[in-house]
């Protein structure tokens, strides 16, 4: 074989999560989510790491989005933290949190690279988590609420939308196992 050629739609790209990647846990109004208490809970994570920092692209999106460009990548898929726009899982936004991912977005615009947005990479607001999480029927009704309120934001420059990144491991690793946040071993509620 002498080499694929790809096609001139296809798209280079990369991809991060929130919660793996922005840091900044406690500033401009983020609300805790599962994976802030369950790294945060002796013995979950190797050598008790947390994402309280983690790659601090909060403070450093410009640089990043930088090296994303330099790479000549053509789409950027992002995670929305939930619990930074939308500190409690429902009611009031945090324009702080708005602002941070209206910054990212016109930035990738910018640079010519296609912003992707995931609504949902794992970090339920806690609030919601200790109201039954995703076992209860009412965190369905908090997410659309959240996503038709950051689609509202954002929508008119975010390229493509996804809902829930990898929905097997939020409610089997997650509910069932409890390898993931929020840790339960319920597998009556990771089917739920």
């Amino acid at each position: 074989m002498t080499g694929y050629v790809f096609p001139e739609s296809f798209v280079w790209g990369s991809a991060t999560a929130s919660y793996q990647i922005e840091g900044a846990a406690n500033e401009d109004g983020r609300g805790r989510s599962i994976w802030d208490t369950y790294s945060h809970t002796p013995g979950r994570t190797l050598n008790g790491d947390t994402g309280d920092v983690a790659a601090d692209h909060y403070h450093r999106w410009r640089e990043d989005l930088g090296h994303i460009a330099e790479l000549g990548l053509g789409a950027y898929r992002f995670s929305i933290a939930w619990p930074r726009v939308q500190p409690g899982g429902s009611g009031r936004f945090n324009q702080a949190g708005i602002d941070f991912y209206s910054r990212l977005v016109d930035g990738l615009l910018e640079r010519g690279v296609r912003p992707v947005a995931t609504m949902y990479h794992w970090d339920l607001p806690q609030e919601l988590e200790d109201a039954g999480g995703w076992a209860s029927r009412d965190t369905a009704l908090r997410f659309e609420e959240y996503a038709a309120g950051i689609v509202g934001a954002l929508g008119d420059r975010v390229h493509t939308w996804t809902t829930l990144n990898e929905p097997w491991c939020s409610a089997y690793l997650g509910y069932a196992s409890g390898v993931h946040a929020p840790g339960r071993t319920e597998p009556a509620a990771a089917l739920a």
